[in-house]
């Protein structure tokens, strides 16, 4: 499964658990208006880490606090190997 798919699911997943009404998730979507406090969001970071291994906001010291979906998933898809 790709990165972009993980995040999704993990989106997802977490939404259910949180009884957050996510919308259609796409790449232009606000981070805002996916419903997630600033908990779901720890949750979702977290939880990539235990399964993809990386937390790009930590690793690098430049790391730009993504605004949209598309900027969070580019955010993991772009670390370097």
């Amino acid at each position: 499964m790709s990165v972009r798919l993980r995040i999704i699911a993990a989106m997802k997943q977490i939404a259910e658990e949180q009884q957050v009404n996510l919308p259609p998730l796409n790449d232009e979507l606000s981070l805002h208006e996916t419903g997630f406090d600033s908990l779901a969001f720890a949750i979702l970071v977290a939880r990539l880490e235990d399964d993809l291994g990386i937390d790009p906001f930590t690793i690098s010291e430049d790391a730009a606090f993504p605004l949209t979906v598309g900027d969070f998933v580019r955010a993991y898809e772009n670390v370097p190997a």
